[in-house]
């Protein structure tokens, strides 16, 4: 055992991921048995550190709630969160935008990423360009964010048009979402990486939990200038 880490035999959990990165720990419960990830979040919880885990499917959470852990999940995004000491709040506000309902689980992956990681999210659903006007119904209100988590498949137009309209920094999460000719995500992904607008940063296929990160250092560094 270390002041760092703990090493369980298959794993071993960084324990001070909060003291280096300022952001709680998080685990990828994907290719992990139910059991190996019960054993993870019991130590964590026996160190009373709060802890976030994606990709976590149903059955990987019935069985962590069973075994006693209070955890909470969310089918949509497939996140569990295990509650640890208060996680401070951070400044300002990141606006979650998907184009499609399909978009969804990656968007919320995101959204309730950077909520436990203490920013206040405000989410525009349903907003891709092929119904404009729905996003400049509400581009107003995604102007007072100082972040925004653009998400799309298809051909990824949305990142680029938002861009375009607001003043925040747009980090652009292509998901694999669309018909044959958008490779699973790839076409979105050139699409944001090759925008002409300028001021977006892109993630991985599929990735809102990387964007959710990046989105909630941008808010720790004006926190730091406040």
């Amino acid at each position: 055992m270390s002041d760092t880490f703990a090493d369980i035999g298959f794993a071993k959990l960084d324990l001070s991921r909060e003291e280096r990165t300022g952001l709680p720990e998080t685990v990828f419960c994907a290719g992990k048995t139910k059991e190996q990830l019960l054993l993870i979040l019991q130590k964590f919880e026996e160190k009373h550190i709060a802890v976030l885990g994606t990709r976590c499917s149903q059955e990987q959470f019935e069985f962590v709630q069973n075994a006693g852990l209070k955890t909470s999940y969310d089918p949509i995004s497939r996140i569990i969160a295990l509650p640890g000491g208060k996680i401070p709040e951070l400044p300002g506000k990141i606006a979650v935008c998907a184009a499609g309902t399909a978009d969804l689980p990656v968007a919320e992956e995101a959204a309730r990423t950077a909520e436990f990681f203490g920013a206040k999210v405000e989410r525009f659903y349903d907003v891709g360009i092929a119904g404009l006007h729905r996003l400049l119904a509400k581009i107003e209100n995604i102007r007072q964010s100082q972040v925004v988590i653009t998400v799309a498949g298809m051909e990824g137009a949305l990142s680029g048009v938002v861009a375009g309209l607001v003043k925040a920094p747009v980090i652009a999460v292509p998901t694999s979402v669309g018909y044959g000719a958008s490779f699973n995500g790839l076409a979105p992904l050139l699409t944001m990486l090759n925008s002409c607008a300028e001021g977006i940063s892109v993630v991985n296929i599929d990735n809102g939990f990387g964007a959710a990160v990046q989105a909630c250092r941008i808010l720790k560094i004006m926190e730091k200038q406040q």
